[in-house]
């Protein structure tokens, strides 16, 4: 994170419920997340050489290996022009028992790959292993089809894996991002809520890599209007419509409510409200995909036991005390989204395509405009 360049650093406060210590997904204890980023080269594109604007993210749910404690977990296909790897054995089982990596559309096999192989360089006793590995397309600032994500990488980021405050913006699988033709990548923001004598908190993080640019939505104002791309250029030469196939957003939400499976299932699908109001979800050809784990339960799988145990007692969340957990994955997401645009910066990839960055002062001069046109 970087000082003034945080949605609330600005005084946009996205939603009513209060923010984590470190406002990240990181607020849920135990959750790390790690980067590697890889930048090289400039000018013309070639394939194989660069230039390079491209990396790996990872988010590690527990402390420790995640197949030792698993989480349960849920997903959701908001709109699938997207792949994240893994999914069918968490719909069947409800668990989630490795890293998640986010990464660029042409590496999701090499970074899967290179997950499975840390594992079993650690766990020589395990002989499957289904890695969550999610990615959206970088191919307008990165050579894609060079596929420079290297083993080496997933290694890197999982190394640098950590609590505490996320780095954002162009960073990890970030690197190449853009959003509502700004400059995008990862951003997380958290919110905790008290139900009775519990404390419960939701953290995001995004790969936000979507949208248009007169969709954009800060805090309900509609900025994407304002800041056209005759004020502010679009990465796309036709500086209108971003190229089909070119959107996608990532969500990994994290709690430590006790939920079930299907809860967490709901609660995934509550990105799509923060997707919403802050102008994305509409275009056929985006890749859509929420992951929603739950740590507020431990001991769910007794696997490598020769005796294990045939029941387990658990906790769950009522159905009645769910709704504020639907807040705050609404309102986390949302705020992931500002904060990896104000993060970003400006970044010129291959062929020297630059995506401009959403920077503090061009957002604050904007919103004022942006509410008057509500006011009309």
């Amino acid at each position: 994170m970087e000082d003034g360049r945080r949605a609330r650093d600005l005084g946009i406060i996205v939603g009513r419920l209060p923010a984590g210590a470190n406002n990240a997904i990181t607020d849920v204890e135990g959750v790390r997340v790690g980067h590697a980023t890889i930048v090289r080269g400039e000018g013309p594109l070639v394939v194989g050489e660069g230039p390079v604007r491209t990396g790996v993210t990872v988010v590690c749910p527990r402390e420790g290996w995640t197949r030792e404690e698993p989480a349960f977990a849920g997903c959701h296909r908001f709109n699938g022009n997207g792949e994240m790897t893994g999914l069918e054995w968490i719909r069947e089982a409800g668990v989630l028992e490795t890293p998640v990596a986010i990464t660029n559309t042409h590496s999701v096999g090499v970074v899967r790959d290179a997950l499975i192989a840390a594992e079993f360089e650690e766990r020589t006793e395990e002989y499957w292993c289904l890695p969550v590995v999610a990615e959206t397309y970088d191919g307008t600032l990165n050579d894609i089809n060079g596929q420079h994500v290297a083993a080496g990488h997933v290694r890197e980021a999982l190394a640098d894996a950590r609590g505490g405050p996320v780095a954002e913006g162009s960073v990890g699988g970030g690197m190449g991002m853009i959003c509502h033709e700004f400059k995008g990548g990862i951003g997380t923001a958290s919110r905790r809520l008290t139900e009775e004598e519990e404390v419960w908190t939701v953290g995001a993080l995004v790969q936000a890599n979507y949208g248009r640019r007169p969709m954009l939505r800060v805090d309900g104002a509609p900025v994407g209007r304002v800041l056209t791309t005759e004020r502010v250029p679009s990465p796309f030469e036709n500086g209108e419509t971003p190229p089909a196939g070119t959107g996608s957003i990532i969500v990994i939400l994290a709690t430590d409510a006790p939920l079930l499976p299907i809860q967490c299932d709901r609660l995934a699908r509550r990105a799509s409200i923060g997707l919403g109001r802050a102008g994305g979800g509409c275009d056929d050809a985006s890749g859509d995909i929420f992951l929603a784990f739950a740590t507020g339960n431990r001991g769910i799988s007794w696997s490598g036991l020769s005796n294990p145990p045939a029941t387990v007692p658990m906790r769950m969340v009522t159905n009645e005390h769910m709704t504020p957990l639907f807040y705050a994955a609404a309102e986390a997401t949302e705020e992931a989204i500002l904060n990896a645009l104000l993060a970003a910066g400006t970044v010129t990839g291959r062929d020297g395509v630059t995506a401009h960055g959403l920077t503090p002062d061009l957002l604050l001069g904007a919103l004022d405009e942006a509410r008057a046109l509500c006011a009309r």
